[in-house]
């Protein structure tokens, strides 16, 4: 029996039935991951039941710590816990895990299973994201309660993770713990699940760093946990490691525990086998012998042993109300911040948020990324929530925010360092920096920002996609979206991103054609709450004259007619620089008699929700020609175009030499698209 304050025999056959549950659920539907469920339920239950924060009666209690299961596979390990702590899940949701309808799918899905904080699977991202959340977690309390000593804010709360040796492999995590050091996020606890065993079998067969040291040069603060001769988890030692990462405050911690999957089944125990499969019948009878349980019975839950574990719902409210008192004392002396606060939770805005948001005057020629920051800034001033920074790309990327500080620790050697700056460093770290701002997100009252080159969309393509499925809302700022990067060369220019990121169901891909597209796509992504990528220009583009050209205002309906020609006969649908091409190219066909309309299209995802009506008006039937032009691929215009359409395109890798000269190089100019919708026409 385990020996700590508190705990009795009731808690160690609890652990007993979360282990068999694991195995229960997993023979039931005959595919999952019982190894992992069954070795972590001692860690999750103790972490549940003795020291993490939450009231399983409001799982969305704006004190609660956060818990991340980064190794989510072992969603069982979760499932239970939340079975146990009385969040909603009862038996009947164990017994129907991974099926069709199911509350608990085989990887927990945010926003589908109440307690649920984000979605996992892919591993590394929940490690990384629970970064976002520490660094949100400070970020806010500067924002509402920036004087209250260390621990005496109702806003202080920490970030629980379990994760496993497959998310220690994983690059993301090595960049997001790397940053968390540098951060001093004492309010980050990870604990590495260390059992030796992916799906291949011993890890050793790939991964022997020391991962104790690794951690402990990040400038984390270590603490390892050893089994007990048998095998089991040491509770008691466990208890003490949570403990003590919970007094650490200037640090992240690192709990390295050593366990064996599968225990205690008695010939799966500690083998790849147990990883991802169920174990049969016959061992998980047996190993229900060896926890002293009945091995006829399946899903066994007794009900004192129900009683027991969910009376962490009465300890919950406890914490609750001396947490409400806090709360109430804190609303009453600081009524500003409380009343921000209530628009934060709202997701509202403040009258006349967007009113200094610049309107950029024709004849000068601006480069949408340099639009952009300078609307970043406006925003900044009438938004407190909103932050973020680059990888290492300010200056290219215009994401800082004037006399923003940057978010660093106090002890940080930076000059400009403020534990509560609103510029964000991330340094070289694309694939982190994407899952960062998933959690700052997920955390749930601000609104962040980051950027780097567009080509770069690939490195933190997994964490973008994560952000689509789950339907959350952080900004990606790509710039430096074309060949118009000039001599940066192929490896700097984005010749198929745009086609890959449209393809990522659920999220919106906007690309302006001048500053003013930028003002407005900025305006309907603040107001719109959805996942959104900006693709912007290195180069100056010219700002259209609107005495001229349609209003900018039609950016939020994705594309709209910029200018119109009597009796068109041709329809050139352009995004981005190629907006203001298609408008020259516009004029010249006028000079020979051919009328064409031009359609500025900054967000087709936009566009395809509108309206039949709308559409129709926008690219009617009756003018049968469509073109395309765009500097990447084709792939995915042929649905506005149709199949006699034409796409202006580039369908090889760019070179090294100024813009001006690739453009004319690749077919991007007057005469040349001019000479092909000519030909297009007869």
């Amino acid at each position: 029996m385990t020996s700590l304050p508190g705990w009795t025999g009731l808690d160690d056959r609890a652990i007993a039935y979360a282990r068999a549950l694991a195995a229960d659920a997993v023979q039931k539907v005959g595919n999952g991951h019982p190894g992992t469920a069954m070795s972590l339920a001692p860690v999750a239950y103790t972490l549940f039941q003795r020291h993490l924060v939450h009231d399983p009666s409001d799982p969305t209690w704006l004190g609660r710590d956060r818990f991340i299961l980064s190794c989510g596979h072992s969603s069982l390990t979760l499932y239970t816990q939340l079975f146990y702590s009385g969040y909603g899940l009862e038996m009947e949701d164990l017994k129907s895990f991974r099926t069709w309808g199911s509350l608990t799918p085989g990887h927990p899905e945010f926003g589908h299973t109440a307690g649920v904080e984000m979605t996992t699977g892919p591993l590394g991202q929940g490690v990384a994201t629970a970064v976002g959340m520490a660094m949100a977690a400070r970020y806010e309390r500067g924002l509402l309660d920036s004087d209250a000593p260390e621990g005496a804010s109702p806003f202080d709360h920490s970030i629980w993770v379990i994760c496993s040796d497959g998310d220690l492999q994983e690059g993301i995590s090595a960049e997001a713990s790397s940053l968390a050091g540098t951060q001093e996020l004492g309010n980050l606890n990870l604990i590495y699940d260390d059992n030796r065993i992916s799906i291949e079998g011993d890890t050793r067969n790939a991964f022997t760093e020391d991962v104790s040291m690794r951690y402990r040069a990040y400038g984390w603060h270590v603490v390892e946990v050893a089994t007990l001769d048998d095998g089991n988890v040491d509770i008691s030692a466990l208890d003490a490691a949570m403990i003590t990462a919970k007094s650490e405050k200037t640090k992240p911690t690192l709990i390295r525990l050593k366990s064996v999957i599968a225990w205690p089944a008695p010939n799966l125990r500690g083998t790849g086998k147990s990883h991802g499969s169920a174990l049969g019948e016959t061992e998980v009878a047996e190993t229900k012998k060896l926890l002293g349980l009945d091995p006829a019975e399946d899903f066994a839950m007794p009900d004192e042993i129900l009683a027991h574990v969910r009376k962490v719902k009465s300890r919950a409210s406890l914490v609750r109300k001396e947490w409400n008192i806090a709360f109430s004392a804190w609303e009453a002396s600081h009524k500003d911040s409380a009343n921000l606060l209530k628009r934060l939770r709202k997701r509202e805005l403040p009258p006349q948020w967007d009113a200094g948001i610049p309107v950029f005057a024709a004849g000068k020629d601006v480069a949408t990324r340099a639009a952009s920051g300078e609307v970043i800034n406006a925003i900044a001033k009438a938004l407190p929530e909103l932050w973020g920074g680059s990888a290492d790309l300010a200056g290219s990327n215009n994401t800082s925010i004037d006399d923003g500080g940057s978010f660093l620790p106090k002890s940080s050697a930076i000059k400009s360092a403020h534990p509560y700056g609103r510029i964000i460093h991330f340094g070289i770290r694309e694939h982190a920096m994407g899952a960062i701002l998933n959690g700052i997100t997920l955390h749930g009252l601000t609104r962040p920002f980051a950027g780097t080159f567009a080509v770069f969309s690939d490195y933190m393509r997994p964490s973008v996609r994560l952000a689509a499925l789950m339907k959350i809302a952080p900004i990606f700022v790509w710039t430096h979206d074309s060949i118009g990067v000039g001599e940066d060369g192929p490896t700097h220019q984005p010749i198929e991103h745009f086609a890959a990121l449209r393809a990522i169901p659920g999220l919106d891909v906007i690309r302006p054609g001048d500053a003013n597209e930028v003002a407005e796509a900025w305006k309907k992504i603040i107001t719109g709450n959805r996942t959104s990528g900006l693709l912007l220009s290195r180069q100056n583009l010219p700002v259209f004259d609107r005495s001229d050209c349609a209003p900018a205002t039609g950016v939020s309906r994705g594309a709209y007619i910029l200018k119109d020609a009597p009796h068109a006969q041709v329809i050139m649908i352009a995004t981005g620089s190629e907006v203001s091409l298609a408008l020259d190219v516009q004029s010249a066909l006028s000079q020979e008699g051919i009328q064409a309309r031009v359609v500025s299209a900054p967000c087709l995802e936009w566009f395809s929700e509108q309206d039949d009506a709308y559409k129709d008006l926008v690219l009617p039937k009756s003018i049968p020609l469509k073109v395309s032009i765009e500097v990447g691929i084709a792939q995915g215009w042929r649905e506005l175009i149709g199949d006699h359409g034409l796409s202006i395109s580039m369908e090889h890798y760019g070179a090294s030499a100024d813009a001006k000269r690739l453009f004319k190089e690749f077919g991007f100019s007057v005469e040349a698209i001019s000479v092909r919708i000519k030909a297009a026409l007869i």
